[in-house]
């Protein structure tokens, strides 16, 4: 039976460059976003490219009811998928309060519910069967708080913790859980969330989606528990351990004022 590795947020950013890594590699896929001509198009690319079947499906991760139909399909289908990876994610910035709730609700839908949801089935599956991996993509946001981009912080937190505590679980069970902890990255991200990368690009903080998903691969091929990316983004990721926490919120909110209001 052929192995699968099911990518989320697959039509773009660091979840297309995620894809390719795998396909690079030689891995079979099913590849998930909302687009359904993007990820055609793609789908077609790496088999094309890397000899790879890859297939595709349509899924809005922020609805429910979609979530449902998807994991109904793949039971189905009995596809073994021995690798998730969750990647998609939508950002917003700016005063929580003054912000559309349906953002900030469809925010946590898929940040948190919709990756849950999938860890939840999936994992189920991966720990009957006696293995698999899960890779879940947080960001260097989900080691503070921060202001302006409050409920995106937070979520990637929840990722973040989440992954930890359910790679104890399933570690006897044979399934292995990781989570990508990338920092700024040249994505669709930062203008969807309408925020400005150029005082990113200024002090050159911004990384590559490829150089992300190579960094990823490698981590994966370890079992890493978390996976940084880079030494500048290690570093971000530790710093609030050593601030009292009332001057890591005001460094965060500093900078993250000046990226949504440039």
């Amino acid at each position: 039976m052929p192995r699968y590795a099911l990518v989320t947020g697959a039509s773009s950013g660091i979840g297309l460059a995620l894809a390719e890594a795998l396909a690079r590699r030689g891995r079979a896929l099913i590849l998930l976003a909302r687009k359904r001509d993007a990820l055609e198009s793609i789908a077609s690319e790496l088999t094309q490219r890397f000899g790879v079947e890859a297939l595709y499906r349509v899924c809005d991760l922020s609805e429910p009811l979609h979530v449902t139909g998807l994991l109904h399909e793949l039971e189905q289908s009995e596809k073994h998928i021995d690798l998730l990876v969750n990647c998609a994610g939508i950002g917003t910035s700016g005063p929580f309060i003054s912000s559309d709730w349906s953002k900030e609700q469809r925010l946590i839908e898929l940040n948190v519910l919709g990756l849950s949801r999938l860890c939840h089935a999936i994992g189920e599956k991966m720990a009957t069967q006696g293995g698999g991996q899960i890779l879940n993509v947080a960001s260097t946001a989900a080691f503070q708080p921060v202001p302006w981009m409050s409920s995106y912080a937070a979520s990637k937190a929840y990722v973040l913790h989440f992954s930890e505590g359910l790679r104890e679980e399933l570690r006897p069970r044979g399934v292995s859980v990781s989570v990508l902890c990338p920092g700024p990255t040249r994505t669709h991200f930062f203008r969807k969330a309408g925020m400005n990368t150029a005082p990113l690009e200024r002090g050159k903080g911004l990384m590559n989606a490829e150089d992300v998903a190579l960094i990823a691969m490698q981590g994966l091929s370890k079992r890493t528990a978390v996976i940084h990316c880079g030494w500048r983004n290690y570093m971000m990721a530790l710093m609030p351990r050593f601030f009292p926490r009332f001057l890591v919120r005001k460094i965060a909110a500093k900078a993250s004022r000046m990226l949504s209001s440039s």
